[in-house]
C-alpha cells in the first residue's frame, strides 16, 4: 500500500482506481503497509457520494468493512449508507459520571462497591436484565425515546442526565417498525445489561487535570471518584446490523455500477435516499436509542449500588452524567466543506464525535471549552477525557479517536496470557476486577491494546481535541 506523509501524524493513501477520495490516517509513525486496515481505508474511499477523504483515527485496526477508527461523510442526496460504517454494536458508547466523593474514601470499601455493582448490573453474554421483560409497547417507547424512557422510570444519576448525552440521548427518525422480530426478541430482556468482551463498568480516580477551565466546566476534580460505563445496543443492535447486511448484500448491483464496483462485500450499502437506505437508518436509529436507554438504566443501577456500599445520601454522593458519547453510528450533521455548510451523513465506526468550542450543538455548560470526548484505555492503564477542538471541525467532520485500539486479536491475547494470572497482576497494581467470563481478562489484558496515551497524543498534536484529564482505574466490572 502506497503512503504519502503529510506531516508527522498524518499519512495519505493517494487516489487510485475507483477511489473517489484519498484515504487519510492519523498515526504517530508510518503505518505498516501490510496492515489490512489500510486496504479497508482505501475500500471505504469507493463509497458513492463520499466527501473529503476516507479517514482513520490513531486507534485504527481491522474491522468489518470499515476499519475500527474509521470516519466517512457522504452526501445524502447522492451517497450511500453502509452498515459496515456503523458496526454490529450500534451506538456502542461511553458514559462518564462524576461524583463529589474522594476516591480515597472509596478504597477501603472498594470490594463491597464492586460486588454490589456486579450483583445489580447483569453482565456477560446473553445476560437478562434486572428489570422485567419489556412488552411490545414498552420496547417501542424505548426505541423512540432512548435515555428519556429510562430516566422517566427513575434510572439515572440526576435530572439533567439526558441534556449531557450526545443528541439528547435519542436520535430522531427512529422507527420501531423497521426493527425485525428477531432483533426485538433479543432486546426485550437485555435492557440494563453490560454485555461482554471490551464492555465494562469502571470506578476511577480523577488522577490528573491538564486543562483546568475545561475540567471545571466538566465537573472533574482531582482525587474524586468517577464512573465509566462502556456498552451498546446488545443483541438488538447486532441483529439489526445482521438483518441489514443480509438484505443489502444481494441487492448491490440493482443500485447501479457505482455500487456493483465496490471492492469489498462487507461494504454492502444502499443509496441514503432509497427505501433500503431509509429503512436501515430508521432501524439503526432505533437501536442507537436502545443503547442510550441501556446505559441510562445501568447508570441508575450503578449509582444505587454505590450509595448502598458507601452509605451515602444522593446529595452527598453528587453523581451526575458528565457526558455520554456514541462511537458506532451514522448521523446527519452540518459541516463546512470547502467553506460551505453542507448536510452530510457521517459514519463513525470506532470514532467519537468531537465538536469544538462555540458549536451550538454542544451543551451550553460546555460550549465555551468544547464537547467532552471520552477515550477509555485498557483496564490496567488509564483513560482520558478530552475536549473537542477546532481542528476536528475542519479536518475530520468533528471526529476523534474512541479508545486505545486493539493490537492483538482475542485469540492472540488468550495465547499470550497462557500461564499468567491477569487478575493477580492487576491486583498487584491496586486494581480490583470482577469478571463473569472465564476468558475475558486474558482477552482484554493491557498488552492486547495500544497505549492510549500515545493515541490521544496524536489527536492533540493534530488539533482534533485537547487533553483535559486522566482517569486511573481502581475497580473494574467485566462481562
Amino acid at each position: 500500500m502506497q503512503l504519502r506523509r503529510i506531516h508527522d501524524w498524518l499519512w495519505e493513501i493517494p487516489r487510485e482506481g475507483g477511489m473517489r477520495v484519498p484515504g487519510r490516517i492519523y498515526a504517530d509513525g508510518m503505518p505498516s503497509p501490510d496492515d489490512p486496515a489500510l486496504r479497508q481505508v482505501a475500500n471505504v474511499a469507493f463509497l458513492p457520494g463520499i466527501v473529503g477523504a476516507a479517514l482513520a483515527m490513531p486507534d485504527m485496526h481491522w474491522g468489518y468493512g470499515f476499519p475500527i477508527g474509521g470516519v466517512a461523510a457522504v452526501d445524502p442526496d447522492h451517497g450511500a449508507v453502509s452498515p459496515g460504517g456503523v458496526g454490529y454494536d450500534i451506538n456502542c458508547g461511553v458514559r462518564l459520571l462524576s461524583t463529589r466523593v474522594p476516591a480515597g474514601e472509596v478504597r477501603p470499601r472498594l470490594h463491597q462497591a464492586l460486588s454490589l455493582i456486579f450483583q445489580d448490573v447483569p453482565t456477560g453474554v446473553g445476560a437478562s436484565a434486572a428489570i422485567p421483560r419489556l412488552s411490545g409497547r414498552d420496547l417501542d417507547a424505548v426505541l423512540v425515546q432512548g435515555a428519556r424512557w429510562a430516566l422517566a422510570r427513575g434510572f439515572g444519576a440526576s435530572s439533567d442526565d439526558v441534556e449531557n448525552c450526545e443528541e439528547g440521548g435519542a436520535l430522531a427518525g427512529a422507527d420501531p417498525a423497521a426493527v425485525g422480530e428477531r432483533a426485538r426478541e433479543r432486546g426485550a430482556d437485555q435492557l440494563g445489561t453490560l454485555g461482554s468482551g471490551n464492555h465494562f463498568l469502571e470506578l476511577d480516580v480523577v488522577a490528573e487535570v491538564f486543562d483546568e477551565p475545561a475540567a471545571l466546566a466538566f465537573g472533574l476534580v482531582p482525587g474524586d471518584l468517577a464512573v465509566q460505563i462502556h456498552s451498546g445496543s446488545r443483541g438488538l443492535g447486532h441483529q439489526v446490523c445482521e438483518d441489514a447486511l443480509a438484505a443489502l448484500r444481494p441487492a448491490m448491483s440493482r443500485h447501479g455500477p457505482d455500487y456493483a464496483s465496490i471492492p469489498d462485500p462487507q461494504l454492502a450499502c444502499a443509496p441514503v435516499r432509497s427505501a433500503a437506505g431509509r429503512e436501515y437508518l430508521a432501524a439503526m436509529s432505533a437501536a442507537a436509542n436502545y443503547a442510550w436507554a441501556n446505559r441510562q438504566v445501568m447508570t441508575g443501577l450503578a449509582v444505587r449500588a454505590l450509595r448502598r456500599a458507601l452509605s451515602l445520601s444522593e446529595g452527598d454522593m453528587g453523581a451526575r452524567v458528565v457526558y455520554d458519547v456514541c462511537h458506532n453510528v451514522a448521523k446527519h450533521e452540518e459541516h463546512l466543506v470547502e467553506g460551505r455548510s453542507r448536510r452530510l451523513l457521517v459514519h463513525r465506526k470506532g470514532a467519537t464525535r468531537a465538536f469544538g468550542p462555540g458549536d451550538p450543538r454542544v451543551p451550553a455548560p460546555y460550549r465555551e471549552v468544547g464537547q467532552p470526548v471520552l477515550v477509555p484505555g485498557d483496564m490496567g492503564r488509564c483513560s482520558y477525557v478530552l475536549a473537542g477542538a477546532a481542528g476536528a471541525m475542519t479536518e475530520t467532520f468533528g471526529s476523534s479517536c474512541h479508545g486505545a485500539g486493539r493490537i492483538l486479536s482475542r485469540h492472540q491475547a488468550m495465547k499470550a496470557a497462557r500461564g499468567r494470572s491477569i487478575h493477580r497482576e492487576l491486583a498487584d497494581r491496586g486494581i480490583e476486577v470482577i469478571s463473569r467470563g472465564k476468558h475475558t481478562l486474558a482477552e482484554e489484558m493491557s498488552e492486547a491494546y495500544k497505549d492510549v496515551t500515545r493515541v490521544v497524543s496524536v489527536v492533540e498534536r493534530a488539533g482534533l481535541a485537547r487533553v483535559v484529564a486522566r482517569l486511573e482505574p481502581m475497580g473494574v466490572v467485566k462481562g
